[in-house]
């Protein structure tokens, strides 16, 4: 454990973890904190952070808050939304999107307050460490990073509030029992994990759900709404133009009342181990239904298809850590030239835990209809051609099966 730390930039929620961690900074490092406290749109009021860490002793110019609802959603959900991506088939990465943006305003504090050193209160167990730490070192290559979870021997819930109670720390009532589960949330989801649902077997209870209602108590009636989108992105619902951060929030309503977004997945971990979450993303499932009505009419086939490959890759990225990659850089490059025409509109019926398109239209459109009608069309389409389109594409499976029956003899 490095003993020349000077200053660190910590990333503080106010909360009991987070407060053990800026104390044990202090006693242990002998050092000066810097606090740093992101409002994603996670739901709780970030403010009384500052008076948590005003009485653990830091200094006014030291607290620094940020409201990031919108550069977080304009800078790292829509970019992500525009590839559709989703890790291992299901997730919509809503905590690995949210790791790069702390990391990068944690360099930046660090930058002009003059600190050497950063902090997180990741576990040595999951992914965020690893988010957060190849941000930090993408971002500022000399950068120290202190992990207290991997280096101080507050193994318990008891040791840390022991350790907070020692140090005068404030402890909520709420705090001192055992945590049923951990929740992590921000504008595009919240993900609860760990205690009583460990056991991927076992139903997780209707009160782990905070952000949709149950698509049973949704109402039996659907909602139709309308998403406007220019190059990619969503701007409008139903005509009206909206800030990214205000029509995710928007969207996060619709879809809790219409139970949408729900997800109880076993996914494999970075680091090795598999997990159960229960992740819900309301908003950010009907916008992904949205985003892939209006390509499909707006993508060229081989673009499309091209696109769906380098998904899988893209997400696996996200969800490692990798954000500030060249690799990730040069598929969004690739991404973003795909969404140059992807403008329009997309209709979408909102019913009982599903977000289905019912229409799409672009001014890009590359859907015919005269081509695709059963009817005689205006458009020149000769039937007698797909003979030979199919004779030339059976070329090879003829040669193969010529090829298996003379071995057979």
């Amino acid at each position: 454990m490095a003993k020349d730390i000077k200053k660190v930039v910590l990333a503080y929620s106010g909360g009991l973890d987070t407060s053990v961690i800026l104390k044990w900074l202090q006693t242990t490092y002998g050092c000066e904190v810097v606090t740093f406290t992101a409002d994603l749109g996670q739901g709780d009021e970030i403010e009384p952070a500052r008076k948590k860490a005003l009485a653990l002793g830091i200094k006014p110019e030291n607290i620094f808050i940020e409201d990031l609802r919108e550069e977080f959603v304009r800078d790292y959900v829509f970019p992500m939304f525009r590839m559709n991506a989703l890790y291992e088939g299901q997730y919509l990465l809503g905590t690995s999107i949210a790791r790069p943006l702390i990391a990068k305003k944690q360099i930046e504090i660090a930058k002009k307050t003059g600190a050497d050193a950063v902090a997180h209160g990741a576990t040595g167990k999951g992914n965020d460490q690893v988010r957060f730490e190849l941000g930090y070192y993408a971002l500022e290559p000399n950068i120290k990073v202190i992990a207290p979870w991997r280096e101080w021997d507050l193994t318990s819930r008891t040791k840390l509030l022991d350790f907070a109670e020692k140090h005068q720390i404030p402890i909520a009532k709420d705090k001192r029992g055992e945590a049923p589960f951990s929740v992590d949330a921000n504008l595009l989801h919240s993900s609860s994990e760990g205690k009583l649902l460990e056991d991927p077997n076992v139903e997780a209870p209707d009160y782990v759900y905070q952000r949709t209602i149950s698509p049973e108590e949704a109402p039996d009636k659907a909602s139709e709404i309308t998403i406007g989108f220019e190059k990619g992105d969503a701007v409008s619902i139903d005509g009206k133009t909206l800030s990214p951060a205000a029509l995710l929030t928007k969207l996060n309503e619709l879809g809790k009342a219409n139970g949408i977004g729900r997800l109880d997945l076993v996914e494999n971990r970075f680091v090795g181990m598999k997990s159960r979450g229960i992740y819900e993303t309301p908003g950010g499932t009907i916008l992904l239904a949205a985003h892939r009505g209006i390509e499909s009419i707006a993508l060229d086939r081989e673009a499309a298809h091209l696109k769906d490959s380098l998904m899988p890759r893209y997400a696996e990225l996200v969800y490692y850590g990798f954000w500030f990659s060249p690799e990730r850089e040069m598929l969004q490059a690739l991404v973003d030239k795909s969404q140059e025409l992807v403008t329009g509109t997309v209709r979408l019926k909102l019913y009982k835990g599903n977000a289905s398109v019912i229409g799409r239209e672009s001014p890009y459109s590359l859907y015919n209809q005269d081509l695709v009608t059963f009817e005689e069309g205006t458009v020149a389409y000769d039937h007698r051609d797909a003979a030979g389109f199919i004779r030339l594409n059976a070329l090879r499976l003829r040669t193969l099966g010529q090829r298996s029956r003379k071995n057979k003899k």
